[in-house]
């Protein structure tokens, strides 16, 4: 029951947000009592942690399969955002500002994880991009890969990207352009070109 009561909370909050969903509304969703969820959760807090955890680490099994894929490495970051965006479902709610918004100290202590676990994978793909020569061999990978992670956490920030001004979907692809465009060498723009006109 746990497990089902995480399954259909998380498909609600990215659904409709983390503010917008009571408790009510996930035991009227699921045909089962308050009482019931409370007896495997403290409040909502505990709730959103689980669910935000288990989401984060399905997010990572995903994207470590397709590490194993061994595709080119700017296949590969088109992927992962691919992945991110299918679980994440529907923009509009912004689960990542919501939860910054609503549950900060819960969102300071999983951004910290998702930086840890986005570090290495960000780190292996530019160190197989500069060996297979698509990516230029100086750059810095410390500097590079925080680059890459932070900015594309920003997107969710709604008082820097409001809705009114920024499609969320489009600025994540407008940025992997600009991102991979700076850091890849001839070769590397040649395969991007030609992947994009895919």
């Amino acid at each position: 029951m746990k497990k089902k009561i995480i399954e259909v909370a998380t498909s609600l909050f990215l659904d409709l947000g983390f503010k917008s969903v009571t408790m009510d509304d996930l035991a009227k969703e699921m045909a089962i009592s308050k009482k019931t969820i409370y007896s495997f959760f403290e409040n909502k807090t505990q709730l959103v942690k689980c669910c935000t955890e288990q989401l984060s680490d399905a997010i990572y099994a995903e994207i470590v399969e397709i590490q194993h894929k061994l595709l080119h490495p700017i296949e590969e970051l088109y992927e992962i955002r691919q992945v991110v965006r299918k679980h994440l479902k529907n923009e509009k709610s912004s689960p990542q500002y919501q939860l910054q918004k609503y549950f900060p100290k819960l969102y300071e202590s999983q951004r910290q994880g998702k930086f840890e676990m986005m570090h290495g994978i960000l780190t292996q793909n530019l160190k197989r991009g500069i060996q297979v020569g698509c990516y230029r061999p100086e750059l810095d990978l410390e500097f590079t890969a925080r680059v890459h992670f932070f900015n594309y956490m920003s997107f969710a920030d709604k008082k820097v990207y409001p809705d009114r001004l920024f499609d969320y979907n489009k600025i994540t692809l407008a940025f992997l352009d600009y991102h991979v465009r700076g850091i890849a060498s001839d070769q590397g723009l040649a395969y991007l070109n030609q992947y994009q006109s895919k």
